[in-house]
């Protein structure tokens, strides 16, 4: 401000105009306390140069009765123009910083008590916050435009003053006396720095105070990792690979941190916390939440790595409201890069969202940044958040863990441990998932869509249906040390060099994969329309009267009680009836009523989005499920018959579905559950026989549909081993027989009428196959081709004709011995 009288005029008009809108109130320490020598001059200092903040500035000394800061002042025999200084210059319109300087003021002020002009001069530090607090405003639209640590533009504060205008506050706080800086003897240019730094710690804290502390470490953090000697040591490979200039890296290499980097903000965790709060209410009837007590105690003094299952896009949002509703930490989110939309994108990236491309691969700088940024975050003690999934499954199940960011994760922990880290498996359970029509579509056979903005309006649209509820268990965590202690002891005294790859890393790696699969499996949440999906889709037409279907809802409840999956899986409450009319309200089952009672059916539709659900629990009912099988076809087993068959089968179920027992567990678990059958009545026990009910009796039938849980999981072995036999020794190599497995199952499910589009994935039989191979039942030879145990055949028939139907073997034999060209990938054909 100057002593020009239009310029004057202008602030005037400015300060009048505003406050027709804004109103505004000290804070903490008042105004009107303030314990001021008025013989000495006085200047107030704001963090950076804003007209409106000034104005509200000048209105509050009027009310308080302290000398303005756009009135002139004395220093000694110079006379400034005005009381103010802005610490910092004004960012752009957008918010681009510009670079600051000491501002003319201080260094006047500073000069003339130096030379002795003036004995001493106050500098009064003043905050003017737009807007309540974030953790006290309640309306998501004003959270948008409330006081962050971000760079303010001006057209942001435009919209913060006419948003929040009415809720302004101003914070004063005690003077400043300068002449304590100088009297140091620093000299000038250190004495202005003192001051600039004193009064920018000064205005941090006060910040801190009000809106809370600064969680963002975006701005130096992206500028950090072009630092450490991992990512210059790339910068200087990609400059010699793509001959460009060292300047043309780091630019790459700054642009490659940018992309991946969060930008954590308090006022958006906020923002989302209101918002979620209205859609958690308003699609969902609620969210049950299992065992967070423990887990807020064990991750004390713990880098903590959430890893959940990957059902839905919104569990990125539901376990970071959780946590954040629950006096946790919300993590920094792994997110694929296929997130980062317009809006979207950059509302998750405030949320801790940091943005991962599908594949690495051919880009050693990106890999390099984006190693060095999870590294940071570990050694930081940020609590980080990724899938072990890689992406959402589609089936329900639990997919194939993809080891790549436990890779990094482990190499960086082998790097530098400053604290131990807590993996926390976390089950996210939806009665009805929101992309539901979409992986409606994919189950039979569309390709998956690509992420657009306009899925927001499609969310929307779905405000209209009912979800039910939705699960989340939090699993019994892994302590990272004690688990590279099991797989390889001594490991800190080892040599990781180079690069911290020791040889058993991989191995490390991959079965770290499977524990982490294990416990949240172990953790799942059995709802309503899982068990109803179980029944239902054990029939041979998806239907079954009310009074039967209640029936099988009560024994699958009795038999989970009875012998519990783990302590962390969790169970609906309600009986049988309870179940289906909850099941009934969702939509999801329909009702044909006649003279002699109501029969529950699933339409086309919904036939094939409930296997989906079906597979959120097929570990827990796998082993029950193979018992079962074994009396369709035999009256009587012996337990030792019973063990022999499930210990020949349980490696590859285990393998495919993560059940949590290892092996030398299985014995014991089989008996709990053969005595759980006998308690009702599916078995009796005959010294050391079990036999099985009349097939003409209720509980045979109950047997029966607890069987046909598996079948199709054992029909896939059979196809796998006949397509094999059928072959002959190395004759194929993995993948032909892979793909012959999808051509055989898609046929079969047309012959049979198989309404389960992941009975052909293919996945599914890669993984059959190195499973195989693990087991050592399949070895390969110099060419890849794959050979087998000249008895595979007959142990194959053998437990084949314990748990398949002979018209499945016969129709599977038929198949595999008589293949039609024309549905064979030509690959195949000239193998």
């Amino acid at each position: 401000m100057t002593r020009s009288p239009i310029r004057r005029l202008i602030f005037s008009i400015v300060r009048r105009v505003l406050y027709v809108w804004v109103r505004s109130e000290t804070i903490n320490q008042s105004a009107f306390t303030l314990k001021l020598d008025r013989s000495k001059p006085v200047f107030y200092v704001l963090p950076r140069a804003s007209l409106s903040d000034l104005a509200v500035l000048d209105h509050e000394c009027s009310k308080a009765g302290l000398p303005r800061p756009v009135a002139d002042v004395a220093v000694g025999d110079h006379i400034e123009p005005s009381a103010f200084i802005f610490l910092n210059p004004a960012a752009s319109w957008f918010g681009t910083r510009t670079r600051a300087v000491t501002p003319e003021p201080l260094v006047r002020l500073v000069g003339a008590l130096e030379q002795n002009a003036v004995d001493n001069a106050q500098i009064i530090p003043v905050s003017v916050f737009w807007g309540r607090s974030p953790d006290r405003e309640t309306s998501a639209w004003k959270l948008l435009f409330a006081d962050s640590w971000a760079v303010t533009g001006r057209l942001r504060k435009l919209l913060s003053i006419i948003m929040l205008g009415r809720k302004t506050r101003v914070q004063f706080s005690a003077p400043i006396q300068l002449n304590e800086l100088v009297a140091q003897n620093k000299g000038h240019e250190r004495t202005l720095r003192m001051a600039h730094r004193m009064l920018r710690v000064h205005f941090r804290n006060q910040k801190t105070a009000v809106i809370g502390p600064d969680v963002s470490h975006r701005r130096n953090l992206v500028k950090g990792l072009v630092h450490a000697p991992q990512v210059r040591q790339a910068i200087k490979d990609e400059a010699e690979r793509e001959s460009i200039s060292l300047e043309k890296a780091e630019a790459r290499a700054l642009r490659y941190g940018n992309e991946v980097a969060s930008d954590y903000a308090y006022t958006a965790v906020r923002f989302l916390e209101v918002v979620l709060s209205w859609f958690w209410n308003k699609i969902y009837d609620g969210i049950r939440v299992n065992h967070l007590e423990p887990l807020q105690e064990a991750v004390q003094g713990y880098e903590v790595i959430y890893v959940p299952c990957h059902r839905s896009h919104i569990d990125y949002l539901l376990l970071s409201y959780l946590l954040f509703r629950n006096g946790l930490t919300p993590p920094h989110i792994a997110a694929g890069i296929n997130l980062n939309m317009p809006v979207i994108g950059s509302l998750l990236r405030r949320g801790g969202a940091f943005f991962m491309r599908r594949s690495f691969k051919g880009n050693p700088l990106y890999t390099s940044v984006f190693n060095e940024y999870l590294h940071t975050l570990f050694s930081r003690g940020f609590p980080v958040e990724y899938f072990v999934e890689g992406g959402r499954s589609r089936t329900g199940r639990m997919l194939q863990p993809k080891t790549g960011l436990l890779a990094i994760t482990l190499r960086s922990y082998l790097r530098s441990s400053r604290l131990p880290i807590l993996f926390v498996p976390v089950y996210i359970g939806y009665e009805r998932v929101l992309e539901g029509r979409t992986y409606l579509g994919e189950l039979r056979g569309a390709a998956k869509k690509k992420e657009s903005i306009f899925d927001l309006f499609k969310v929307i649209g779905a405000l209209r249906q009912r979800f039910g509820q939705v699960w989340v268990n939090f699993g019994e965590p892994l302590k990272l040390n004690e688990f590279l202690e099991q797989q390889q002891p001594g490991w800190r005294q080892q040599n990781l060099a180079p690069e911290f790859r020791p040889d058993w890393l991989n191995e490390a790696t991959n079965r770290l994969s499977e524990r982490i699969a294990q416990r949240l499996n172990e953790a799942a949440a059995v709802n309503p329309v899982n068990l109803v999906a179980l029944a239902m889709l054990s029939t041979s037409r998806q239907a079954l009267d009310s009074r039967s279907l209640a029936r099988v809802l009560d024994l699958y409840q009795s038999l989970l009680r009875a012998v519990p999956y783990s302590p962390h899986v969790t169970l609906p409450e309600g009986d049988g009836a309870t179940l289906i009319r909850y099941v009934k309200d969702l939509g999801l089952l329909a009702e044909q009523k006649d003279a002699l009672g109501n029969i529950l059916y699933l339409d086309e539709q919904n036939a094939v989005l409930m296997t989906y659900y079906r597979n959120n629990v097929m570990h827990i009912f796998a082993l029950p499920a193979l018992l079962a099988s074994f009396f369709q076809s035999s009256s009587r087993i012996s337990r030792e018959q019973i063990l022999r068959f499930t210990e020949a089968l349980y490696p590859y179920l285990r393998a495919e579905l993560f059940i949590r027992w290892e092996p030398e567990e299985l014995e014991a678990v089989i008996d709990q559950w053969l005595a759980a059958f006998v308690d009702q009545g599916l078995l009796k026990l005959d010294g050391e026989t079990y036999v099985r009910p009349a097939p003409s009796s209720r509980q045979f039938v109950l047997l029966t549909l607890l069987s046909r849980v598996i079948v199709q999981t054992l029909q896939r072995f059979y196809m796998a081993i006949s397509l094999l036999l059928n072959s002959g020794q190395h004759t194929l190599d993995a993948e032909e027989l892979e793909n012959l497995c999808t051509v055989m199952a898609q046929r079969l499910s047309i012959l049979h009428g198989l309404n389960a589009p992941e009975f052909f994935d293919k996945s599914l039989f890669r993984h059959f196959i190195k499973s195989l191979q693990d087991q050592d039942v399949l070895r390969k030879d110099e060419h890849g081709k794959l050979g087998y145990h000249d008895k595979l055949g007959e142990l194959a028939e053998g437990v084949a004709k314990r748990v398949l139907p002979a018209e499945i073997r016969l129709s599977i034999r038929q198949v595999a011995l008589e293949p039609h060209h024309d549905d064979v990938p030509a690959s195949i054909e000239t193998a």
